[in-house]
């Protein structure tokens, strides 16, 4: 940091800032792991001059419980795994079900936000025709939360006895989860004036009379990808079309990096699975309860404890697998 030219270039000493509180944090973890190895070391000459202590057996499984987290934690070490994540949540064919279904996924993660501790912030929500949501977008924001947050890409699928249905038969839903790096400002994305078509609306549900009365929300086509973003979460314009534009960013960064791991896995001979878009777990509440994941394996009946925010289960075994496959972080 104190090398001459080294804030000419604010791109790279930000990254290098970046790498570097990455790296003090998982010091800070593993200095903190090193002074519970000495407290080891004081527990066995107690154990073998005979004495028993009743808090060792808690004490060794949370040491058990911290060392299998600093394993993941220090394999998360792939290019965006420590930013915060943008995540899009879009409900499949099926109407109000799969609009309700999506406000129920919407609702899991939120949970699972509050129980990490981390920042979650509304960017964009839709509402359903008659419940639910049409589509939501929001920012989750905290220490790797994209590392964690990326094995949740995918379609999740919903089997239930339909509250909507006079006839209670069972439905199938589904819903599309996508996440992306938020991009750090300091980061170049090239988005030209030219490629953009910006569109104005009012925006819709709750927010008072200044929300529905005047044009606030904004809608930004990037013409080339045809991608296109929104937000009418904030009643000025200037700040919704800042949002969309971050949005944006984050999706043509995602959009940028799976190009070069494509280029990457076809130059290296690699055949690697379609995974985006495809199903990913399954949330059965009828005719017994049950959450599977279909990558791993893994499966908890407790359905109501999973859609109450303890996803972690499936989110660690996701990573495991995937860094056991080949050390690789990335998910496709």
């Amino acid at each position: 940091m104190s090398a001459p030219g080294f804030w000419d270039d604010p791109a790279k000493s930000a990254e290098v800032l970046r790498r570097r509180r990455q790296l003090e944090k998982k010091q800070e973890t593993l200095s903190r792991l090193v002074r519970e190895g000495d407290d080891l070391a004081a527990w066995k000459e107690l154990l073998a001059e005979g004495e028993a202590d009743p808090e060792l057996p808690a004490y060794l499984s949370r040491l058990e419980t911290e060392l299998d987290t600093l394993e993941l934690e220090l394999k998360l070490s792939g290019p965006d795994d420590a930013k915060n994540a943008i995540v899009a949540i879009h409900p499949g064919a099926g109407g109000t079900e799969s609009q309700d279904w999506a406000e129920m996924l919407l609702r899991m993660y939120v949970r699972w936000a509050e129980r990490r501790g981390y920042q979650l912030e509304l960017l964009d929500r839709q509402e359903g025709d008659e419940a639910g949501i049409k589509s939501v977008t929001f920012a989750v924001r905290g220490a790797n939360a994209y590392g964690f947050l990326k094995a949740e890409s995918g379609v999740h699928r919903l089997v239930r006895i339909s509250p909507f249905d006079a006839q209670s038969r069972r439905h199938t839903s589904f819903a599309s989860v996508y996440v992306y790096p938020e991009v750090d400002d300091d980061v170049q994305i090239t988005i030209e004036d030219k490629d953009l078509r910006i569109d104005t609306f009012r925006s819709s549900g709750a927010g008072g009379q200044h929300v529905n009365k005047t044009e606030s929300a904004v809608r930004i086509t990037h013409l080339p990808t045809n991608i296109a973003v929104a937000c009418q979460a904030e009643r000025s314009q200037i700040k919704n079309r800042s949002t969309a534009m971050k949005i944006l960013r984050a999706k043509l960064y995602d959009l940028e990096m799976k190009k070069r791991e494509a280029e990457a896995a076809e130059r290296e001979g690699l055949k690697k699975d379609i995974a985006w878009g495809s199903q990913i777990r399954s949330y059965v509440l009828h005719p017994y309860r049950l959450v599977k994941d279909h990558r791993t394996g893994e499966s908890m009946g407790d359905a109501d404890r999973v859609l109450d925010g303890d996803i972690d289960t499936f989110i660690e075994a996701c990573l495991r697998g995937k860094i056991a496959e080949g050390g690789s972080e990335e998910l496709p």
